[in-house]
């Protein structure tokens, strides 16, 4: 995800706290690529998803004041991003935004030749799947397994305690396994 640790975040969102313009310039380096990939898997297209984050990022410059100390800096951020995207949708009001985007896989955990090929369908599938799925689920499946946010840091990007986050990724996980496996439980 990035490199900084838990006491460097928390060292740049003290900076932050105090209106340092260089901890800003820090911060959206640390964030700018992981905030534009959630705007893209939440379904808008890269020029939407390229608004929203410099949105996104000028929002928690005006709101900087409000992150309290022992919150964490990715909850924090990914609430803002989320809000935005969410007034985003709210202005707009239309429901074919979704132009999902490709599952992240690391070059060497491909398998090779034909496993390649049964591998690049089945992830076509999972993301047609993720794709339909109501917000509130696709957006746990989305902070949770892509953007590889903890479910503390997830549940506070929602807004929702960390019982109802866990209990929202374990029904989006249910209807995933439900619509990927056809009737007679092979894979569709």
């Amino acid at each position: 995800m990035n490199q900084y640790s838990d006491k460097q975040k928390e060292a740049l969102a003290d900076r932050l706290r105090t209106g340092n313009r260089d901890a800003a310039a820090e911060l959206v380096d640390m964030y700018y690529k992981q905030i534009y990939l959630f705007m893209r898997r939440l379904g808008h297209n890269s020029q939407i998803s390229e608004d929203l984050t410099q949105e996104s990022f000028l929002r928690v410059w005006q709101h900087i004041g409000q992150l309290k100390s022992g919150k964490t800096l990715n909850g924090w951020i990914y609430r803002i991003a989320s809000n935005t995207s969410k007034l985003y949708r709210r202005k707009k009001r239309n429901k074919n935004l979704f132009a999902f985007e490709q599952l992240d896989v690391p070059d060497n955990k491909l398998p090779d030749g034909d496993q390649k090929a049964v591998h690049n369908e089945q992830i076509t599938r999972l993301k047609n799947v993720v794709e339909v799925l109501p917000m509130k689920s696709k957006q746990v499946i989305i902070l949770h397994y892509m953007q590889n946010l903890s479910i503390a840091e997830a549940a506070e990007a929602v807004g929702i305690r960390q019982g109802t986050f866990k209990s929202r990724l374990n029904r989006a996980l249910k209807n995933l396994r439900n619509q990927v496996l056809s009737k007679n439980g092979e894979l569709l």
